[in-house]
């Protein structure tokens, strides 16, 4: 079996996210992959923007390499109790690029936030905003990372063994997706 393509979204656009750090930890406990983090700073979307001017590249890329990907592991921080407004505009703008990226892929999701429930609230809207792209979405074990600034080691590796134990869990599930 060839490596797989692994592409990785972060719903957090900070420098330390420790969404970001939770990608990168599900993609190394994921195993051998060509993992790839994709940056979603797009402009805000806006369709008399689309209308005049089309389309961003970058979004257009990034559509590509959803659908090159093998499968997509997406984590999301929780403000006001739902999704970062950054990965919405993400997911509308790539609804945008004319092909259907996401149709039957593989994809995690997961969230890491202060509050004691992790996300969960998010990680719900998440899933719903997900549903018109018909994507596979893995429904568990569900990965909920509490105190998130507090669950990473120095290298970004998660230090709580239950939290190992689940995203371990979900990657595996993951693997056997593709």
């Amino acid at each position: 079996m060839t490596t797989p393509k692994l592409l990785g979204i972060s719903g957090s656009l900070r420098r330390d996210a420790t969404n970001t750090k939770l990608v990168r930890e599900a993609a190394r406990l994921f195993g051998d992959s060509a993992f790839d983090l994709l940056d979603i700073r797009f402009p805000l979307y806006d369709g008399d923007d689309e209308a005049a001017e089309g389309v961003p590249q970058l979004v257009q890329d990034a559509a590509a390499r959803i659908a090159a990907a093998d499968a997509v592991i997406i984590s999301t921080p929780e403000y006001n109790k739902g999704p970062s407004g950054v990965l919405k505009n993400a997911l509308d703008w790539i609804s945008r690029t004319g092909g259907t990226p996401w149709n039957d892929k593989p994809v995690a999701v997961m969230s890491a936030a202060a509050g004691r429930a992790g996300g969960e609230r998010a990680q719900m809207v998440l899933r719903g905003f997900m549903v018109p792209f018909r994507p596979r979405i893995l429904q568990g074990p569900e990965m909920h990372l509490a105190s998130s600034s507090e669950a990473f080691d120095a290298e970004g590796r998660l230090v709580d063994e239950r939290y190992i134990r689940d995203l371990s869990q979900l990657m595996t599930s993951l693997r056997g997706m593709i």
